[in-house]
């Protein structure tokens, strides 16, 4: 029952270890990684852009690996005006396999006594909004940079019901965890297909190296390599529907800019298929917005969105767009932060907004801007050096190959199905983390029964 909850100060169940304090002479191009401050994000480790050590240094530092179920918490960061990079930050290691240690300034969860406490309720305890601010508040530094200490992350109140108790309600936010995990592992494998479409029917050029093959046409030295793989499937060769292969020519031309292309297809320029929309939205007019995109919520080499904020935790102007829309983050290009724009809102000035010129190329022109030749086509032409920025100018003047209207109607329409699962399944892994955190203070305070929370997760 509630009323048998008791609270007690972290330090009485659980301690903080720091990070090993490594030296920048001890990064190496290769071997162990190092997550620092920057990896910790709120709820996951991002191993995306990590530093390493060496082996011979990680076999000394062997008490600072991270192991699977780890609570991991950010104990240098900003105030509560930016979210992204708060002090306080806490994230749960699972799924990732490699090894890799802790640096100083994060500090790690230790629990003194599993059968008082268990790892996982108190990190969902931590991922609280409510206790993000009370690290704030306790924290010290200046505007920009904050710290705290282990001694302080301690001295929080924390309640501790029975360890059964426990193990419940980390099961059920949890659960609701694992479902919205489970939306980005099919997202994920939604955009593999639609890239392996994309690069088969516009890259590697395979429905027209197969018609000439059937109609034993030539094929240059380029594609011959191609052509031989694409004969080597035999009858594993998927044909594509003769009301979309019709479409397709039957040889190659050369053509200076781009080699050899498929017969009747025209060469142009990003230009041709997108445009840059430039809808600016006041200062004073953001705070009405609900969903707003920071270069902070797109995830690296991540085509479905799944985190935003709203036009109240900002206040200088910034860029509307709106469903559909391909956001492109211009600041360190390199980071391939490409996603499409899940419904209408706000972005950072830092984020391109653009938009296909006709719903035909939709899909072709979001996975043009996608692709790692695009991506390193606007970062070499970036301007800056420690904080480069591409130049949209430069962008449009990509060169591209331009399919016919039948081609790219064909295309847009076998992965228009795609982008429907998809986005539901962004809008539903929504659902699901604003239950999570609907739940998560109510079964803390005992306001929520367990029972009635589990049919609530059960029916979610």
């Amino acid at each position: 029952m509630v009323g048998e909850w008791k609270n007690c100060r972290l330090a009485d169940v659980a301690k903080i270890q720091g990070g090993f304090a490594f030296k920048s002479k001890d990064f190496v191009e290769s071997g162990v990684a190092v997550v620092k401050i920057k990896n910790v994000r709120k709820r996951n480790i991002d191993l995306s852009e990590v530093d390493c050590v060496s082996v011979d240094l990680a076999k000394k530092c062997s008490n600072f690996y991270v192991r699977e179920g780890d609570v991991l918490i950010s104990m240098t960061g900003s105030g509560i005006n930016a979210p992204a990079s708060i002090v306080g930050r806490v994230a749960r290691h699972t799924g990732d396999n490699r090894d890799f240690l802790i640096n100083q300034r994060v500090g790690r969860f230790v629990v003194c006594n599993d059968e008082k406490l268990d790892l996982r309720y108190l990190y969902y305890f931590f991922s609280r909004s409510a206790i993000q601010n009370l690290l704030v508040s306790i924290a010290t530094g200046s505007a920009n940079q904050v710290n705290i200490s282990g001694k302080q992350i301690e001295s929080v109140e924390i309640p501790l019901p029975p360890i059964k108790d426990q193990k419940a309600i980390a099961h059920i936010l949890g659960s609701l965890d694992d479902k919205i995990e489970l939306n980005r592992q099919m997202n994920t494998t939604l955009e593999a297909m639609a890239q392996a479409l994309f690069k088969s029917w516009f890259v590697d050029f395979d429905p027209v190296i197969d018609k000439a093959l059937a109609a034993g046409n030539p094929i240059s030295e380029p594609l011959r390599k191609r052509a031989e793989a694409r004969q080597a499937l035999g009858d594993k060769r998927k044909p594509l529907p003769a009301d979309v292969a019709r479409h397709f020519p039957d040889r190659f031309v050369f053509n200076e800019e781009m080699g050899w292309v498929p017969e009747g297809w025209e060469v142009g320029k990003f230009a041709d298929i997108a445009r840059h929309v430039r809808s600016s939205v006041k200062a004073d007019e953001v705070e009405g917005y609900d969903f707003y995109v920071g270069l902070e919520h797109i995830g690296k080499k991540n085509l479905f969105l799944y985190n935003n904020g709203s036009g109240a935790s900002v206040s200088s102007n910034k860029s509307g767009f709106e469903e559909g829309d391909l956001l492109f983050g211009k600041l360190r290009p390199y980071f391939h932060k490409v996603c499409i724009a899940p419904c209408q809102g706000i972005c950072s000035t830092d984020i391109l907004v653009l938009r296909a010129k006709s719903s035909s190329l939709h899909s072709y022109m979001m996975l043009t801007a996608f692709t790692e030749k695009f991506v390193d086509y606007a970062n070499l032409r970036s301007t800056g050096t420690r904080m480069p920025r591409a130049n949209v100018k430069d962008m449009l003047e990509y060169a591209i190959t331009l399919p016919s209207k039948k081609i790219l109607d064909s295309f847009d329409g076998s992965l228009a199905p795609m982008w429907k699962k998809g986005m539901a399944s962004v809008k539903n892994g929504q659902n699901l983390a604003t239950l999570r955190d609907t739940l998560l203070p109510k079964l803390l305070s005992g306001q929520l029964r367990i029972p009635d929370a589990e049919k609530i997760m059960n029916d979610a």
